[in-house]
């Protein structure tokens, strides 16, 4: 596999939202249902929503393959030396394939000054909790979080301390 991580811009919105869909429709309809997935794209993947994402110090990356997109990632540094890996979405076909592990990594390596790298995880996401168990990381805290509408996300908080 010829893998790299592009850094992204607003033109790369599109491309990221595309992937979302794909990604989305694919692996979240049987852990929160269809409606809620269909919410949840439309809120966090509108062009407004990318745009505040991005100006609020969201960096995103498109995961390649061979130039192609497979996937997209984004990292936000939530205070010196501590960051929160808000998305990291590989196509379901590629899962299992060594791609994710290739992400966090890259991610740790562009941000040399990472003591603390946290996410929020789906806690019905079991492919995706063993995952990032086997990365390091840890349940740091247990999370529900109303999103609107009568939807929550019920979610583990982990996190991987260097």
């Amino acid at each position: 596999m010829n893998l790299h991580l592009s850094t992204t811009s607003e033109k790369d919105i599109s491309t990221i939202q595309a992937l979302a869909r794909e990604i989305w429709n694919d692996h979240y309809p049987t852990i929160i249902g269809q409606e809620q997935v269909d919410y949840m794209l439309n809120r966090m993947y509108a062009v407004d929503s990318m745009l505040n994402q991005m100006q609020s110090g969201q960096q995103f990356f498109l995961v390649l393959e061979n130039e192609k997109p497979i996937g997209f990632a984004s990292v936000e540094n939530t205070e010196q030396g501590k960051y929160f890996l808000n998305k990291c979405y590989i196509k379901t076909s590629l899962q299992r394939s060594g791609v994710g592990s290739y992400v966090v990594h890259e991610i740790l390596k562009n941000y040399s000054d990472c003591r603390e790298l946290r996410l929020q995880v789906n806690r019905q996401n079991y492919k995706a909790i063993n995952f990032y168990f086997k990365m390091g990381f840890v349940i740091e805290q247990v999370a529900d979080f109303d999103i609107g509408d009568g939807y929550f996300m019920n979610d583990f908080i982990m996190l991987l301390k260097r």
